[in-house]
């Protein structure tokens, strides 16, 4: 079976501070996007060969692969061993703060259960889901966006009936979410960069990552100030710990527009998609 394994953006993220298990609380809205990877699942029947190809050469396919620790974990929980074949036809880029591999372990989770008959219920999926990774579980839910508290592991649907027009652009160099939250705690802010809440009819969209990330990788505040010039731009953030930062345009027609002055500003090296959310 071929599986739609939807990007995400973080319409906010506010972290709230770190937690006794090392991890930080956050609260976050996750809004799914109509852009994603292909996932292909067969179950091969009688076995324990596992096979895991993938489009983008760069992506290990090993056991440190999310999809490979969705596959495991499930085996483990299901107590049953089988032969595998699992296919990711990617599009969204790794190490962007969109959700790529985290996406891929839910989709990875729900093909295993359908193709066994269901073995799991949602609850026990979602449990599986917090275990690989904290969005992980918010892309088991079948709704349009979920809001994360906790690490960012505990979900619930959130109504979300805007299809907002989006241009999305990654500068050619990923960050690593751990590294993102643990310089959160003493970073400060740029003078005369935007990290204020955005008030949007769907909510006040904040970033409280982008202050660490800022610091460090000055392409991007400046990145945000230019978007926000332009005033068909409703609203720019960065998603998650980044590297992506999203536009919201007031029509699709904009965000192609400005998608052609992110490429001439960025250079040939950024990765330029427009889309919109799933909603």
């Amino acid at each position: 079976m071929t599986f739609h394994s939807p990007a995400k953006i973080n319409l906010w993220l506010r972290v709230l501070g770190k937690r006794l298990d090392g991890f930080h609380e956050v609260e976050t809205r996750l809004c799914r996007l109509a852009l994603g990877d292909l996932v292909e699942v067969e179950h091969r029947g009688a076995g324990t060969d596992v096979s895991l190809t993938c489009s983008e050469p760069t992506v290990p396919l090993d056991e440190s692969n999310l999809a490979m620790k969705a596959l495991r974990a499930f085996e483990s929980r299901t107590g049953r061993q089988s032969s595998w074949r699992i296919h990711l036809e990617k599009k969204i880029p790794a190490g962007a703060g969109l959700g790529g591999g985290s996406g891929n372990a839910a989709t990875v989770l729900k093909a295993c259960n359908e193709l066994t008959g269901n073995p799991l219920s949602l609850e026990q999926l979602i449990e599986l889901g917090a275990q690989i990774g904290s969005d992980v579980p918010c892309f088991l839910l079948d709704t349009p966006a979920a809001d994360g508290s906790g690490r960012g592991e505990q979900v619930t649907p959130a109504e979300f009936p805007w299809h907002l027009p989006l241009v999305l652009i990654k500068p050619p160099f990923p960050i690593p979410t751990p590294w993102a939250y643990k310089r959160w705690s003493d970073s400060k802010e740029i003078p005369g960069v935007l990290y204020a809440p955005q008030l949007c009819p769907w909510g006040a969209m904040v970033n409280d990552l982008e202050r660490p990330v800022f610091e460090k990788f000055l392409l991007l505040p400046s990145l945000k100030t230019w978007l926000l010039e332009h005033g068909e731009v409703r609203a720019a953030l960065m998603s998650g710990s980044g590297s992506t930062m999203f536009a919201v345009t007031e029509t699709l027609e904009q965000a192609g527009e400005m998608a052609d002055k992110a490429r001439e500003w960025c250079g040939e090296t950024a990765w330029v998609q427009t889309t919109t959310t799933a909603g």
